[in-house]
């Protein structure tokens, strides 16, 4: 090969690297917490409405300071609800938890993708095409919610902030001064 083929062969390689890693960069989700970034990897491939509504609403700002409404230890943190969990007002209320967005319900996406440990699925009521914006991470497996709650990424680094997430009491794991998601960018 001449040199002239070597630097344009790697010239494409290093396109097509780049082209992956702005791709990969896309399906990532950053949550600043107080303790640290969490990364999630988003799952397109089977959840694409949904993955779809979490990027835009990130995309708008709208994630930025809610907060974790309910927090059940040995189980789940859930946040996401935009309408009702970023003023403390709500809270004193009782309404933090029970709102979304402004944008149309989502249909379900069930997968065969299972919840364990760092999976990040979407809250919803009890009709399995309710979820809009609130969504949940796991602290440990659970199986008896596989097949019944959209899955739509996975925590890839900072798992650890997540555990140090404000704990709720009771059975509803409701939250009194619950930790915030300070921001959440699309991307690392």
């Amino acid at each position: 090969m001449t040199f002239f083929k070597l630097a344009l062969a790697g010239a494409v390689s290093l396109a097509v690297l780049t082209g992956a890693a702005v791709a990969q960069a896309k399906d990532l989700l950053t949550i600043t917490l107080k303790s640290g970034p969490v990364v999630i990897e988003l799952l397109p491939e089977i959840a694409p409405k949904h993955v779809a509504r979490i990027k835009e609403l990130a995309a708008e700002g709208a994630y930025d300071n809610v907060a974790f409404h309910r927090v059940i230890p040995g189980f789940m943190a859930q946040t996401g609800d935009v309408q009702y969990g970023n003023l403390e007002k709500n809270f004193e209320a009782g309404r933090a938890g029970m709102g979304g967005s402004s944008k149309a319900d989502l249909p379900a996406e069930f997968s065969k993708t299972p919840f364990k440990r760092g999976t990040v699925g979407m809250a919803r009521s009890q009709s399995p095409d309710s979820a809009n914006s609130q969504f949940f991470i796991m602290f440990d497996e659970g199986s008896f919610l596989n097949g019944q709650y959209t899955v739509v990424g996975q925590v890839v680094s900072g798992m650890e902030n997540v555990d140090k997430i404000k704990k709720g009491e009771g059975d509803s794991g409701s939250v009194t001064n619950p930790d915030r998601m300070i921001s959440v960018k699309v991307g690392k």
